[in-house]
């Protein structure tokens, strides 16, 4: 307590630094190429954001929707309360990978363009056909888009029952009754009328540090969360209150994460709520799972306040063989580190010294990824305030409405030192992120990052690290009707080296990465194994791998 509350003074008299500082001159990391690669997608929003309906939309997607071998990007955007009811003022938008940095938008063809009031998105083949299907969260009504083969896809959303309702946020599909098909959970924010909104800056909610600002999500009334369970025929039911997952409490979920944290064979659910406890769910293994956040110690802060979470990540960043947390959070709450002990978690946060640059800004999207390809999982976070008005004020601890992004560099003794000042403007820029998705567009080994901005253009950020290790990416082909082996563990072997990776559904703030699992192998020119674990408890195993190359496995090969 006495720790987190002297760094926070800190923060508040301005003792903790803001950019990182840098030794030597500044290395290229990476080049924002959105422009030249042809994307010009710009999301919607209106400057003032007098409502709160206006500041969280903004997810992007990056998966391979034609079958070519090179990543697509789909950015979701919004509308306004004064466009609310023009469902076409907003147009979300499909962008083929064309190779060679450059991306054509396909979204008219591809019939994916309008989705309402959009908030995130999440992939997964649905029906098991090999193709990559498409899910977007939205304001009244959630789409399911299914991939037609041809660069078109066709919303069956009605005939699945999966069209939600409400303020739906993050999703992701996971199989977790272990029938073999894919199920999908939603989070849902905010109950709001559109034609019955909380005056901007009237009532305690509706202020920060004296400024009148929008208000929520504080003082307004949260809604129930949502589990879709696979029929097998192509039909979903709503199962979220049998299943014990519903939050009857309505708190105000944001990001969520499927993973397997206690290593029974059964997927796991964690939901990060804004303002509230965030709730952790255990698979109980029957169709119903038991709420244990505050047990496992992932519920608050390591002081036990609640925290505005936001975007979350999963990974084993210290090779323990157990998958940790990431989660950001609002401002001056600092970024939860938990590190997964096997039966609970622990915060680490200011022991790994990932907390105290993290104080000043509202944290979005999130991702382990290894940029440099020396075998550790680093951390990128992105940033930007809800309040525009903080640019007139700059009160407490808080940064302006624009912020820079934060990149943690991984030591190897579970310590990351803050870095993003020793890579240049592109990630010192200040802009006001929401969605981020982490994916290799051009299959060159490094890990390039999409980011979904307010107020402007989206960041296609390309990794051009010139002193970078040798790498493996490992795609998987599951079995039919998982045929994106979803809830797979993928382990590599390299020297003295063991890291292991998950295959997701929903990663980040609202947003999906690249299913394949990339790997940074450091100076190894081969992993000495790679091994996955498929969703139905079944092994592969393959021996001497060369690196630098895109190793697919299939299932049963």
């Amino acid at each position: 307590m006495k720790r987190v509350l002297s760094v926070l003074l800190a923060a508040l008299t301005g003792s903790v630094a803001a950019p990182s500082s840098t030794d030597g001159p500044v290395t290229l990391l990476f080049r924002d190429i959105g422009g030249e690669a042809g994307i010009t997608f710009q999301h919607h929003s209106a400057p003032e954001k007098k409502y709160i309906v206006e500041s969280m939309s903004g997810g992007v997607a990056l998966f391979d929707f034609d079958n070519d071998g090179l990543v697509d990007a789909y950015f979701v955007d919004s509308l306004t309360v004064d466009t609310a009811k023009d469902p076409k003022a907003a147009r979300s938008a499909l962008y083929r990978n064309l190779g060679h940095g450059k991306f054509e938008d396909v979204t008219d063809k591809a019939g994916v363009g309008h989705p309402g009031w959009g908030m995130g998105v999440c992939t997964a083949d649905v029906d098991g056909d090999g193709w990559e299907d498409l899910y977007v969260t939205a304001i009244g009504g959630n789409h399911l888009y299914r991939n037609n083969h041809d660069g078109t896809f066709a919303d069956i959303t009605e005939r699945a029952g999966v069209g939600g309702g409400g303020w739906s946020t993050g999703c992701g599909f996971a199989d977790y009754d272990r029938d073999g098909d894919l199920d999908l959970f939603v989070s849902r924010y905010v109950k709001l009328d559109l034609d019955n909104l909380p005056e901007f800056g009237k009532g305690k909610t509706c202020e920060h540090r004296g400024i009148k600002v929008q208000c929520g999500p504080r003082g307004l009334p949260g809604m129930t969360d949502l589990l879709f369970r696979n029929d097998g025929n192509g039909h979903f039911t709503e199962v979220s209150e049998a299943a014990g997952v519903s939050d009857p409490r309505g708190y105000f979920g944001l990001g969520i994460a499927w993973f397997d944290a206690n290593q029974d064979g059964w997927p796991d659910l964690y939901v990060a709520n804004d303002s509230t406890p965030s709730f952790f769910y255990v698979n109980q293994k029957n169709g119903t799972f038991k709420e244990a956040a505050f047990p496992m110690g992932v519920a608050v802060s390591e002081d036990g306040a609640e925290q505005g979470g936001m975007g979350l990540a999963v990974g084993d960043y210290d090779g323990s063989g157990r998958l940790s947390l990431f989660k950001t959070n609002f401002a001056e709450e600092y970024n939860n580190l938990y590190h997964n002990e096997g039966d609970h978690f622990t915060d680490v946060s200011f022991r790994s010294q990932t907390a105290p640059s993290s104080l000043p800004y509202v944290g979005w999207g999130a991702a382990f990824l290894d940029y440099d390809n020396d075998g550790r999982l680093d951390i990128l976070a992105v940033n930007g305030h809800v309040y525009p008005q903080m640019d007139q004020a700059r009160l407490g601890a808080s940064a302006g409405y624009h912020q820079r992004k934060l990149l943690y560099h991984n030591r190897g003794d579970g310590q990351f030192e803050e870095v993003a000042a020793r890579y240049g403007s592109v990630l010192t820029d200040e802009r006001v992120s929401r969605g981020m998705a982490v994916g290799d567009l051009d299959n060159d080994g490094r890990l390039d990052v999409v980011i979904n901005d307010l107020d402007g253009r989206p960041q296609v950020l390309h990794n051009e690290l010139a002193d970078r290790g040798h790498w493996l990416i490992v795609k998987l082909k599951g079995k039919a009707p998982n045929t994106d082996a979803i809830g797979a563990l993928v382990t590599v072997k390299a020297a003295t080296r063991s890291q292991m990776r998950l295959v997701q559904s929903g990663t980040s703030y609202l947003s999906q990465e690249d299913m394949r699992r990339h790997f940074g192998l450091g100076a190894q020119l081969e992993a000495d194994s790679v091994e996955v674990l498929w969703p139905d408890g079944t092994t592969s195993h393959v021996e001497k791998v060369k690196a630098d190359q895109i190793l697919e496995i299939a299932q049963g090969r």
